[in-house]
């Protein structure tokens, strides 16, 4: 019989307390209930054990222990997957967010990221030598998981994905072997890492490739009034049409949040948002977003030269650790009047002002880059919606916000072309898994998560499960 956790006599939960360098936590410690937290609020696990590691060398101690008595694992990196998959019940959570260096050569453009940093950490780094890497757009989100599952952002259109400009990762698999994958080690394990998530180990480091941006660049939201939504959006619509690869945008509708630079007159109010990110010269961005600033009658332009950094985290407190959060998402096409008229008949009737819907715009060196290139497989999509349920623990919405998600997700049911598995939420079952890779892509997933994980140990994720 394969003992368990409850069978280890105590000597053997104490003889690994000794041997970690980082923090093993069990449910009578003091900080329990914090190191089990993640960023969605509405998970609510108990692993039997954490170990919050300090290196990599832990992590290898977690996965043998783990292995030995037939634990559950769960991964934990920024911890801001919206399906709370970095905490598990009964099992072992291995934990890197202590690992949060990064070291950044600005003459060779490379940046090394250990497994539990933050986007903050990454650019704060790099920009100190007018550096960055596409990352997300929320500065707390987790440079492990976005990068795996794709990573799409600001800079997208100009530099690719994350997954483009992933050089290397260290790793350690469900053997407990350390190793590292790139183009010429491993080079199927890693493609497979280029978009396939967390099934195929652990990183314990990323190794990207870094670009000159800013530190200055024209950016901000234009906004207007929930009723001018269908005309914002058929004129979005042209305006990206020919977009330069400087140009990142991503829609949001919903209430405008109560941010120090927004009239307090507006707190609230249903609007839509383009906003905007040129990555080239300030002047020439004027210039690219004039017309974009001059549509209509806005409420407020907030466009305006400001440092790459203070933009990558905006939207910072408008997505905080520990509220309730509820995702549907699917990528589309081009954006019909249909489906237009979708979004404005969906979008703003939600009861939670909290609420909101974010659409991404896609192209540009994203779709440049060969479809079996790496894992990710939505390189010809247009547009990415996801649709945001998202209320405080001491609100009563989350029956009406689940509601209005999955209504405002199944309207869009003529219009959907697959998905990106980073947002997939809890209640996405495997056939959604299956909708973010093309049959040719799972299945060469599927075979490569034979190889390095045949017995599934890594499947509290966006799961694929071993071919055979």
């Amino acid at each position: 019989m394969t003992p368990t956790v409850r069978d280890a006599d105590q000597t053997a939960v104490e003889d690994l307390r000794e041997t970690l360098r980082g923090t093993l936590i069990r449910p009578t410690d003091e900080d329990y209930d914090e190191a089990r937290g993640v960023w969605n609020g509405m998970i609510d696990r108990h692993p039997a054990l954490i170990v919050q590691c300090s290196g990599t060398a832990d992590v290898i101690v977690a996965v043998n222990f783990a292995r030995e008595y037939d634990l559950e694992i769960a991964v934990r990196g920024g911890g801001h997957n919206v399906a709370g998959t970095a905490v598990c019940d009964d099992g072992i959570v291995i934990d890197l967010s202590a690992m949060r260096a990064v070291w950044v050569d600005p003459l060779a453009r490379i940046a090394r990221v250990q497994g539990g940093a933050l986007w903050g950490d990454v650019d704060h780094e790099a920009q100190a030598h007018g550096l960055a890497t596409p990352g997300g757009i929320v500065s707390h989100t987790g440079v492990a998981g976005l990068t795996l599952g794709g990573g799409i952002g600001w800079l997208m259109r100009k530099h690719g994905l994350t997954v483009d400009n992933l050089l290397s990762a260290d790793m350690v698999t469900a053997d407990g072997e350390f190793i590292r994958a790139s183009e010429d080690e491993h080079s199927e394990l890693f493609w497979a890492l280029r978009g396939g998530g967390g099934n195929f180990g652990i990183v314990t480091s990323f190794e990207f490739a870094l670009y000159p941006v800013g530190p200055t660049v024209l950016a901000g939201p234009v906004i207007w009034a929930a009723d001018d939504t269908a005309a914002a959006l058929r004129f979005y619509r042209d305006f990206v049409q020919d977009a330069p690869d400087e140009l990142g945008t991503v829609v949001r509708l919903g209430p405008i949040p109560p941010l120090s630079v927004v009239p307090e007159e507006l707190h609230w109010r249903p609007a839509v948002a383009i906003n905007a990110c040129y990555t080239g010269p300030v002047e020439e961005g004027e210039s690219v977003l004039r017309p974009l600033r001059e549509h209509g009658t806005p409420l407020l332009d907030l466009v305006s030269p400001k440092r790459y950094v203070a933009h990558q985290s905006g939207l910072d407190s408008t997505v905080l650790h520990g509220w309730h959060y509820y995702w549907k998402s699917t990528d589309l096409p081009e954006l019909s009047d249909d489906l237009i008229e979708v979004l404005v008949n969906h979008a703003f009737s939600t009861k939670s002002p909290r609420s909101y819907v974010v659409l991404f715009h896609l192209g540009g060196a994203v779709s440049r880059v060969p479809g079996d290139a790496t894992a990710y497989a939505s390189r010809n999509a247009p547009h990415n919606i996801n649709i945001n349920g998202v209320w405080r623990p001491d609100e009563d919405f989350a029956e009406s916000e689940t509601t209005w998600a999955r209504r405002f997700f199944d309207a869009l049911e003529p219009y959907r072309e697959g998905v990106y598995v980073n947002f997939l939420d809890v209640d996405d079952d495997t056939r959604r898994v299956r909708e973010a890779y093309d049959e040719q892509t799972y299945q060469r997933l599927a075979e490569i998560k034979a190889e390095y994980d045949p017995d599934n140990v890594f499947h509290l994720n966006q799961n694929i499960e071993p071919a055979g």
